[in-house]
């Protein structure tokens, strides 16, 4: 019988492309024999009126059913995946906000050896996709976390043919500055490999644990 690994995909989308990245890496957790993964969202730090008027509030009604997420909730997860839009070349608020509120985690090592992974999106090629994602790394590396991110078995990162998200460092996507551009398809498969590949690192590690 398979070992059971628990993911966790939590993320913070405004208008929807980072939740449709997250659906690709939960897809790809799912793929992992033995895997329970679940979707959840940070919750929203915008004003109800500031969202409506920027059309954020319509757009968010695609993933309004999804769970918000907790701190506490890390500790049962065996692999944490983190996703969020950029906001000048850092993570976005509600996102910082959210791992702000892990320092009773941290106090006690509870995310100690955890295996983490980080995606993101930005509105133009050259964003800061890179910078939010290490950014980010940081503060899984103090939480004890091993970080995991792409690797170059992955040849889409690679492509040249088109313009794609995409780096060693986790999975990305590019909205186009009025975000009409959605995740192409290679953009999502390689957020379905990250979903599988670093789910697949937490499995190992979880089997050989209990050895």
């Amino acid at each position: 019988m398979a070992e059971c690994v628990k993911a966790q995909v939590i993320f913070y989308s405004m208008y929807g492309h980072i939740h449709r990245m997250a659906e690709a890496v939960a897809e790809g957790a799912r793929q992992v024999e033995g895997a329970e993964v679940q979707l959840f969202q940070v919750a929203e730090l915008v004003p109800e009126e500031a969202l409506e008027r920027s059309g954020a509030k319509a757009a968010r009604q695609a993933f309004a059913h999804i769970p918000i997420a907790v701190p506490a909730q890390l500790a049962d997860a065996d692999a944490i995946f983190l996703g969020t839009p950029t906001r000048f070349g850092n993570m976005a608020a509600q996102m910082r906000n959210f791992l702000d509120q892990t320092g009773g985690l941290w106090a006690r090592g509870a995310l100690n050896g955890k295996v983490g992974s980080v995606f993101t999106s930005t509105g133009t090629q050259h964003g800061g996709q890179e910078s939010t994602l290490l950014s980010t790394h940081i503060t899984l590396l103090h939480h004890g976390m091993l970080v995991v991110g792409v690797p170059y078995s992955e040849a889409r990162q690679t492509i040249m043919t088109e313009i794609s998200g995409g780096s060693p460092y986790g999975a990305s996507t590019i909205t186009g500055g009025d975000g009409s551009r959605l995740p192409s398809e290679n953009e999502l498969e390689i957020a379905r490999f990250q979903g599988r590949h670093v789910t697949e690192i937490a499995r190992r590690l979880k089997r050989g644990a209990g050895a």
